[in-house]
């Protein structure tokens, strides 16, 4: 006959669970606010000139696939 193991029940594992995720929340450096502003502008700006780039290259390859096909 196997023996069970002493599992924690549901409830108790998602405390356990909750209580790690709350230490580790507190282990980290948050970022103040302007430094979350700076980043974020940041991130705008590389998302807008990425998608520009990305749209001219779109509409070159566009206009080279119809000539070819065309």
């Amino acid at each position: 006959m196997a023996l069970k193991e002493n599992k924690p029940s549901f409830g108790q594992r998602v405390k356990n669970w909750w209580r790690q995720t709350v230490g580790e929340l507190r282990k980290v450096t948050w970022p103040s606010r302007e430094e979350a502003l700076s980043l974020t502008r940041i991130v705008l700006i590389v998302t807008i000139v990425m998608s520009a780039i990305l749209g001219v290259l779109d509409f070159l390859f566009a206009r080279l696939v119809g000539l070819l096909v065309g």
